[in-house]
């Protein structure tokens, strides 16, 4: 009978420590999925995305800067020497490993237009037309002393006494005194 009942209904010490070994298993188990999400993170839009059925509207040589500013919005940039040149640049983001955005879609569209104000050409480019860019690893010099992190802390030690009136040579930003 006490085999029976141990089949049945274990011993409270053996419960225990079964329940912990299952506890810990599991514990084990799930630990390389600690860091990961169950669901992706949503895409986020950014920009100016332009409607593909608003942009049909836009008729290059009867068009008008007012009616693509009607339409579209105002743009998201001018070209930097040339103000007859409207770019409205979209894309949808989304969150990736240790919080960084990386770009799904992107989409680029150009209008440009006559000294007149007519609309002369419509360009669209999308994520597939960008160019890398790489970046420069080398430092931009700055002016001053290269001091230690010590130089900067000690350096001061002495140049200030209790009390006694500043010497500053520039502004000291208050009153004047006298």
């Amino acid at each position: 009978m006490q085999r029976l009942r141990f089949l049945i209904w274990p011993q409270p010490e053996r419960a225990r420590s079964a329940w912990l070994a299952c506890a810990l298993a599991g514990a084990l188990a799930m630990a390389p999925i600690a860091g990961c999400s169950f669901f992706e993170a949503p895409e986020q839009p950014r920009g100016n995305r332009v409607d593909a059925d608003l942009l049909r509207e836009l008729v290059p040589g009867t068009s008008s800067r007012a009616d693509a500013a009607a339409l579209l919005g105002s743009p998201t940039a001018k070209a930097t020497f040339d103000e007859n040149t409207w770019i409205y640049i979209g894309s949808m983001t989304q969150l990736r490993i240790a919080r960084t955005q990386s770009i799904v879609s992107q989409d680029v569209v150009v209008l440009s237009f006559d000294n007149g104000g007519i609309l002369r050409s419509i360009k669209r480019t999308d994520l597939d037309d960008a160019y890398s860019v790489g970046m420069v690893s080398r430092a931009t010099p700055s002016p001053g002393n290269d001091t230690s992190f010590m130089q900067q802390l000690f350096g001061n030690v002495g140049r200030f006494s209790a009390g006694a009136p500043s010497r500053s040579t520039g502004p000291s930003g208050g009153a004047p005194s006298h």
